[in-house]
């Protein structure tokens, strides 16, 4: 058996075909394009769906597709989704009449935890909590070794759990979520922040940005970090404090036996991930028991999203795997 995988994103439709195991054969990306209505956009998901499946010369049992936003993966409708043209859309319906094949529909950040789960760091976990640290801060639940969407489809947001109450406006409509903070995004603006404070430009990041601070990435305040910088050093000490944080609500509710770290945020690897263990083991609700949650980096990459896609979309089909 094979199945097809698109990972439905704002700016590109990921495409892959993969088999029962989760092996990758193949995969392709086309740009979404979302300025476009809803009947389009299923035009150019199709598209490029038969692309992939052509490319492969291989025939599919099935389809998933991982969409962001609140998706009823039980109806295959997309209720919400911020950043494109769908709106209470029967998306598994309209795909199905064009691709001519059975399709399932499920949130992307549950896909991607999902993928984790069948086939990568979270394998042989019962309870698990796979976190995208991207844009925003995706995360999906495992539970029972069941994907938990809760009764609406939008459960498992971890990302818009407040951290400090009255903090930095979200996108959401609240103030203080872990995302704005957690999140590439948020790091971004701490470092931002940070270096304003340094009105004499001691900082080697001001001569690393060229005085730009519109040049800021997730990936500088660890560089200047790594050349000896102070600066860049507290400031991935306050990121680090900032992502512990929420990870540390999650295992005080939840206690899963994995939480899985991805993202480009996530390569930084022990450099991140040591830290974080430190101040997650010290302020953890459970100090004593011998059972604790593992923290690990997510083993997938961007692959993680039309996998799981793929491999939620053949057992919502029917296809047990």
């Amino acid at each position: 058996m094979y199945f097809l995988g698109i990972d439905l994103g704002g700016t590109n439709i990921a495409t892959g075909v993969i088999d029962k195991n989760g092996g990758l054969l193949s995969k392709q990306s086309m740009p979404t394009g979302v300025s476009c209505t809803p009947q389009e956009l299923c035009d150019r998901i199709a598209e490029a769906a038969q692309k992939t499946i052509s490319a492969t010369g291989t025939a599919v049992d099935a389809v998933g597709i991982g969409c962001p936003g609140s998706v009823n993966r039980n109806t295959g409708t997309v209720e919400l989704t911020p950043n494109l043209p769908l709106r209470h859309f029967p998306i598994k319906e309209e795909l199905e009449s064009r691709l001519k094949l059975p399709v399932g529909v499920d949130n992307d950040a549950n896909a991607a935890a999902w993928g984790e789960f069948k086939a990568g760091a979270l394998r042989g976990a019962l309870n698990a909590v796979a976190i995208t640290l991207g844009t925003g801060v995706g995360s999906g639940l495992i539970l029972d070794g069941k994907i938990y969407a809760g009764q609406n489809g939008a459960a498992g947001e971890m990302g818009h759990m407040v951290i400090e109450r009255n903090g930095r406006a979200c996108n959401c409509g609240r103030r203080g979520c872990w995302e704005r903070y957690a999140s590439a995004t948020g790091l971004i603006l701490t470092t931002r922040e940070l270096l304003e404070q340094d009105t004499a430009h001691e900082s080697l990041l001001w001569e690393m940005l060229n005085g730009n601070l519109n040049q800021i990435s997730g990936r500088s305040a660890f560089d200047a970090m790594r050349q000896g910088d102070a600066l860049g050093q507290k400031i991935v000490e306050v990121y680090i404090e900032d992502l512990s944080c929420g990870l540390v609500n999650i295992i005080n509710s939840l206690q899963p036996d994995v939480i899985c770290i991805g993202g480009g945020i996530s390569h930084e690897g022990e450099s991140l991930l040591a830290p974080v263990r430190e101040i997650v083991n010290r302020e953890q609700f459970v100090t004593n028991s011998e059972l604790k949650t593992k923290l690990v980096t997510a083993q997938l990459g961007n692959d993680a999203g039309i996998i799981g896609a793929a491999l939620s979309g053949a057992e919502l089909c029917g296809f047990p795997l």
